[in-house]
């Protein structure tokens, strides 16, 4: 929400000053970002743990094909290969999970209370300027009284105009007081608040990225038996590809 100051019954004093108007546009402005910056994040964050599922059930997905893939009926090392990979990707599936469990505890959950907590903050600061808007205008009708001949009818309607103005004034005071104290506290209470939330995805993205070494460690061990390079790999797919190509049904016409 951006911050518009009202122009509705604008008196010739100047009833709050220049200095206070730009610190209260610096400390909202502030939150403001700092609205966005939580929006952001916590989208951000859901959209990279949804990755990180698919991504470990797709693996999944792909070792449970080649289980049932006739190769492996036929040849015992592939079938044996093939296994350990399942096994592999099941276990990271599972440290996926918990990794993710973590995360949304532990930062998405208390990003969204955190910005849950803006939508007051901006009816406080709705409501600041609706006294303001108040404020000038029975402001501007003191003055306009003023500037008229004093006769007993004029006298009279300023007094009115006076005894109006004056806890509109207060009340407005009291909102600006209360917003220009307390906005600054809560930008700074970001800091003790987020922090923990970091360290704790922090070290979710370790034991994660650790367990992970062990368990490709561990295949690596099991698949890690003198062979064929990559190349050697690809040479041997191209041939067969060709010999392939070379079969009449996929001749071209």
């Amino acid at each position: 929400m951006s911050w518009i100051p009202f122009k509705i019954g604008q008196p010739k004093k100047q009833i709050v000053p220049k200095t206070v108007e730009r610190d209260f546009e610096r400390e909202y402005g502030k939150l403001q970002q700092l609205e966005e910056q939580t929006k952001r994040l916590q989208k951000d964050m859901k959209k990279s743990t949804d990755a990180d599922l698919a991504m470990s059930k797709s693996a999944v997905k792909i070792s449970l094909d080649l289980l049932s893939n006739p190769l492996c009926e036929q040849d015992q090392d592939f079938l044996n290969m093939v296994t350990a990979l399942d096994t592999a990707m099941k276990r990271m599936d599972a440290f996926n999970q918990e990794k993710v469990n973590q995360i949304q505890k532990t930062v998405i959950e208390p990003l969204k209370k955190f910005g849950n907590v803006f939508p007051s903050l901006n009816m406080a600061v709705k409501r600041r300027e609706q006294a303001l808007q108040d404020y000038r205008r029975l402001q501007a009708k003191v003055e306009k009284y003023e500037e008229k001949e004093k006769t007993g009818p004029v006298l009279a309607k300023l007094h009115q105009a006076r005894e109006e103005l004056r806890p509109v004034q207060e009340d407005f005071e009291a909102k600006n007081k209360q917003l220009l104290d307390e906005m600054p506290r809560f930008y700074g209470s970001r800091l003790d608040y987020f922090q923990p939330s970091f360290e704790s995805l922090i070290r979710a993205q370790v034991v994660y990225y650790s367990e992970m070494h062990k368990i490709f460690g561990d295949l690596t061990q099991q698949l890690d038996q003198p062979g064929h390079s990559d190349e050697q790999r690809e040479r041997e797919n191209e041939a067969k590809l060709s010999e392939l190509r070379a079969l009449s049904i996929v001749a071209d016409d």
